[in-house]
């Protein structure tokens, strides 16, 4: 294993950061930990909490990075595990997220369903299964060291 151990923090670079805010943490229920903000005041990042160690960064799109070019090659999609995923589409349903698929067993054999944020960055919501490929495929590494 090398010494990279975990995803760190996602950004996104957003067109309405207020609305995303919204979105990702009184919807989908991740913590406000932070904002930065320019020096005229005007916030253009605000940092939240998935888990004590892996955060999800909403970037203004007039941040200081630079935006992706057009036509670039991209993420498609990014994916939060879910430990029940019954409860929890429930749970975004009830805070007004629509699932844009039905929840679903995948080919991966995980139960899955999607939903979409303000941008319409695709979200994938996974509840692993503990036979699932992933898991197969890291006890099998696990047995080869």
């Amino acid at each position: 294993m090398n010494g990279i151990n975990a995803l760190g923090h996602l950004a996104l670079k957003v067109r309405d950061l207020e609305a995303s805010a919204k979105f990702y943490r009184d919807q989908v229920g991740f913590a406000e930990m932070d904002r930065l903000k320019h020096d005229n005041g005007n916030t253009w990042l605000i940092y939240l909490r998935i888990t004590d160690t892996q955060f999800l960064e909403l970037m203004i799109s007039d941040s200081p990075d630079p935006a992706p070019a057009d036509g670039a090659t991209g993420t498609t999609h990014f994916c939060f595990a879910i430990d029940d995923l019954d409860v929890e589409a429930a749970r975004l349903t009830t805070n007004g997220i629509k699932l844009t698929s039905q929840i679903k067993l995948g080919e991966d054999g995980n139960r899955g369903a999607w939903i979409e944020d303000p941008d319409g960055n695709r979200i994938e919501l996974m509840e692993m299964n503990p036979d699932c490929l992933q898991y197969k495929a890291i006890r099998a590494l696990k047995v080869g060291n």
